[in-house]
């Protein structure tokens, strides 16, 4: 068979695309960089002679401001929640390590940490004490509210043993029932640490 020029211009760019060396391309998974990586460039030069960085005549600074720094740590069950904040400390510790279901009885554990907390409290030398119960939204709102304000009170009287009915210290004690919810009230794991007790203070100087 006779190639005409065309022919063989295109059996030449065919052999081309089909010899060319190297490995078939395969679709690679890793990324190029690791997840999480930062880069960063070099900072700006910046030239402190410049009159962009000058205060205008009169002018002042705005004054100084302390921003609500937040710190929160939860044990591996979520069972006990500590949340610190420039302005105050608070314990939220969910019902099942508390009592048993619908009920406002404290257990045996549960006194033991609400004695640590009693102990955080007079480290803290606080003496408004707030103690807020919770439940989930199942059941009535009003069976919550009952429930919810029993458990606190349960949680109270157990702190007020412990700080041994010392004069100074006044007490908040609510109950709120499904109100201010912190977790998704569809799921069990939600619903668990929306039932808690929190116990919050002012934040004190440890020692003063």
């Amino acid at each position: 068979m006779r190639l005409t020029p065309r022919t063989t211009t295109a059996l030449t760019i065919l052999t081309a695309l089909t010899f060319t060396g190297g490995p078939p391309a395969t679709a690679d998974d890793t990324p190029s960089t690791p997840p999480g990586t930062i880069t960063t460039s070099p900072p700006p030069s910046v030239d402190p002679t410049s009159p962009g960085l000058k205060l205008a005549d009169g002018a002042r600074l705005a004054p100084a401001k302390v921003l609500d720094i937040k710190s929160v740590v939860e044990d591996l069950g979520g069972e006990e929640r500590r949340e610190d904040t420039n302005e105050n400390v608070t314990f939220a510790l969910q019902a099942e390590v508390l009592f048993a279901k619908d009920s406002s009885k404290l257990n045996p554990e549960a006194r033991s940490r609400i004695n640590a907390i009693a102990d955080e409290i007079k480290k803290q030398n606080a003496t408004n004490i707030r103690v807020f119960g919770f439940t989930d939204n199942l059941g009535s709102y009003a069976h919550g509210l009952t429930l919810s304000k029993k458990r606190a009170e349960a949680v109270h009287d157990q702190l007020a043993a412990r700080l041994g009915g010392n004069g100074n210290v006044t007490f908040e004690v609510r109950g709120y029932s499904e109100d201010y919810p912190i977790a998704d009230n569809s799921t069990e794991e939600g619903r668990r640490k929306n039932r808690r007790v929190e116990v919050s203070f002012p934040r004190g100087e440890p020692g003063a």
